[in-house]
């Protein structure tokens, strides 16, 4: 049985503040987990699942400090609606902040606000194997559960970075900035990429002009039909596609 306190440190981490102050994210269910035990065991913490879990996953938890719970304590623990048999605390995967770009594309988010865009995001960037993105300091936090969620395990893999990033790109020599905007290049036409930045923009304004006037191309997708936009995470996964 999981003592009060517990329990309310736990819940405390669904709040940026928190996590923050303590260096610790929520993953939950068990692909996610299951995701982070493999490829970051140094981060996990400890681990909270219900019996039958840990029972069929005994091998892989030998590591760790596991607490069995029964399902009425994982519903007080979960930031989920409907808690998914395990939870696991994880310390925050640090980042580094790349001063150079070569031989390597790697995706510049300004302003992305939705928790699940995000996770979507790093999610593509991991399938088209990015592993750096850097986001704007008003972009949604990376650790907040819906995005940590939404990635699927893609978390571990792709490094988030938080900076201004008119900085950062000013700071860039050599590298192409391509912003994706409503008219630029029709990105079916364009070659496959290697290396340079790649620009997606708030879900509502786009690209904030003083980081557009610091992109050096543009990429469109083709519109044939009378949407006004597409979804930030959708762009990123057509212009990847084309250009990775």
């Amino acid at each position: 049985m999981l003592v009060k306190s517990k329990v309310k440190y736990i819940q405390s981490l669904g709040q940026k503040k928190f996590r923050q102050e303590e260096g610790v994210f929520i993953a939950e269910g068990p692909k996610l987990v299951l995701e982070l035990l493999l490829s970051v065991p140094g981060n996990i913490v400890e681990v909270f699942a219900v019996k039958e879990w840990m029972v069929e996953h005994q091998k892989q938890l030998v590591s760790f400090i596991c607490t069995e719970v029964p399902e009425q304590e994982l519903e007080k623990i979960s930031q989920l609606a409907t808690p998914n048999m395990v939870l696991a605390l994880v310390k925050n995967i640090e980042p580094v902040i790349p001063k150079e770009v070569k031989g390597q594309v790697v995706l510049a988010l300004d302003g992305i606000q939705d928790p699940g865009n995000l996770g979507t995001i790093i999610r593509i960037a991991d399938w088209f194997g990015i592993t750096q993105i850097i986001c704007s300091e008003d972009s949604a936090d990376v650790f907040n559960p819906k995005v940590v969620q939404s990635t699927m395990g893609s978390i571990a893999r792709v490094r988030v970075s938080y900076t201004s990033l008119v900085e950062w790109l000013s700071g860039l020599d050599d590298v192409t900035i391509y912003a994706t905007v409503l008219e630029g290049q029709d990105v079916t036409t364009m070659k496959k990429i290697s290396s340079g930045v790649l620009l997606i923009g708030n879900e509502s304004k786009g690209i904030s002009p003083e980081i557009l006037k610091l992109a050096n191309a543009t990429v469109t997708i083709p519109r044939k039909g009378g949407a006004e936009s597409l979804n930030a995470a959708v762009a990123t996964g057509i212009v990847l596609s084309h250009l990775i």
